[in-house]
């Protein structure tokens, strides 16, 4: 069974172009047999794609997960899937600390780990200074993101063996936005998975087969430019941060988590 678990929607990420209902066809008419919506901070690709199900039935033989790409205050873009009975608002406001994050995650029974870990500095949890300064907290990963259609092959080399390092189950996603690259990346299950819990068991059982795929055509940039874009995506995730703060605390003291830091 192939998924491909990166996926974003213009339902459910500002930056996407594809509506989530026309992602699945076009994944299904690849021989997929799945995808997991993952949208930035949101979950309402995956709302529209209930709505959608509801109105035209759902594509035969072909499932739709529920997961989110969530922004951390200090580790960049990580995965998190959450069983299908678990419904965590602080997972749709921006800016939680990873150590909260994983507190979060793994308290109510979900999965998570780093998307493009070795991609853009600003975006990605390997090139954080949290997690240089501190690498242990590969441990807390329950996988890595080994293949990402939108990264060099040297970053998906390197993300494939910080998982092997580590012992972690590999997934593979495309990470598209557009239809140009949905199809280019693919994770390979041997067991059924037809919901969230699912996906769970089996990556707590180490038993996701295989991931991989094509990367696009590398796209050039000035290393000013990089420099640049990394200096601005510092000050707007750290403003979004502080804007939902408020949010932020409300939604942890909702769960009963205190002790909840400053740096929040």
């Amino acid at each position: 069974m192939k998924f491909d678990f990166h996926c974003h929607t213009k339902n459910g990420s500002l930056d996407a172009r594809v509506d989530v209902w026309e992602y699945a066809k076009l994944l299904k008419e690849k021989g997929f047999g799945g995808m997991m919506v993952t949208d930035h901070n949101s979950y309402n690709g995956y709302r529209a794609w209930l709505e959608y199900k509801e109105q035209y039935g759902a594509l035969e033989d072909f499932t739709v997960l529920r997961g989110i790409e969530y922004d951390t205050l200090d580790a960049g873009h990580i995965l998190v899937v959450m069983p299908e009975n678990v419904d965590l608002k602080i997972l749709e406001v921006r800016g939680l600390p990873i150590h909260m994050l994983v507190r979060v995650v793994h308290r109510y029974g979900g999965i998570l780990g780093p998307a493009h870990p070795y991609g853009a500095k600003f975006l990605s949890a390997m090139c954080s200074k949290r997690l240089e300064k501190d690498i242990r907290l590969i441990h807390d990963f329950d996988f890595v993101e080994a293949f990402n259609t939108c990264e060099l092959p040297e970053s998906n080399e390197k993300a494939r063996a910080l998982a092997e390092r580590y012992g972690k189950v590999c997934f593979g996603g495309s990470d598209s936005h557009r239809t140009d690259y949905i199809g280019m990346a693919y994770t390979e299950i041997d067991s059924p998975v037809t919901c969230c819990d699912d996906l769970i068991r089996l990556v707590k059982a180490h038993e996701i087969v295989e991931c991989g795929g094509m990367e696009r055509a590398p796209k050039e940039q000035a290393p000013i430019t990089k420099m640049a874009l990394g200096a601005v995506w510092k000050v707007y995730n750290r403003g979004l941060a502080a804007v939902k703060y408020h949010a932020r605390i409300l939604g942890l003291r909702e769960l009963g988590l205190r002790g909840v830091p400053h740096s929040l």
